[in-house]
């Protein structure tokens, strides 16, 4: 962030209100995006974020699509589905009689760039052609 002179501001969101207060927070503070880190209680609160967001005119991205399903501008993140099917892999291999401490260290593999195109409109932003081609899925 410092390399591109972006400030970052972290804001609590801990509950539905905190995620209201911290919309109230970054617009107060001029903030021009947000980021929204992947967790259990965003997702559940993600039509929430994108309707948030939306009202204080602030383009999103995130770590999965489901955000991006919700109303969110766009996520680029790992294929949960795939990291679940390779560890069903591990699972095997431990029942089998692999000791766990005999498996390498993995990484996900695969990554999904989703964009949602009518939030992008809403918010007045044009997605250059180049990254929309490198989509794997744009909403219209």
């Amino acid at each position: 962030a410092r390399k591109f002179g972006i400030q970052i501001m972290p804001v609590n969101g801990e509950s539905p209100e905190g995620i209201v207060r911290g919309f109230a927070t970054m617009t107060t503070q001029r903030a021009e995006a947000v980021f929204v880190p992947t967790s259990t209680f965003f997702v559940q609160q993600s039509k929430q974020i994108a309707e948030l967001a939306l009202k204080h005119r602030l383009p999103t991205m995130f770590g999965t699509h489901e955000y991006v399903d919700s109303g969110g501008l766009m996520s680029y993140g790992q294929d949960i589905r795939d990291n679940f099917r390779r560890a069903a892999g591990y699972v095997e291999k431990i029942l089998k009689g692999t000791k766990p401490g005999d498996l390498p260290i993995e990484q996900p593999t695969k990554f999904h760039l989703v964009i949602n195109g009518k939030t992008a409109k809403a918010l007045g932003i044009t997605i250059p052609q180049s990254i929309l081609l490198q989509a794997d899925r744009v909403i219209e």
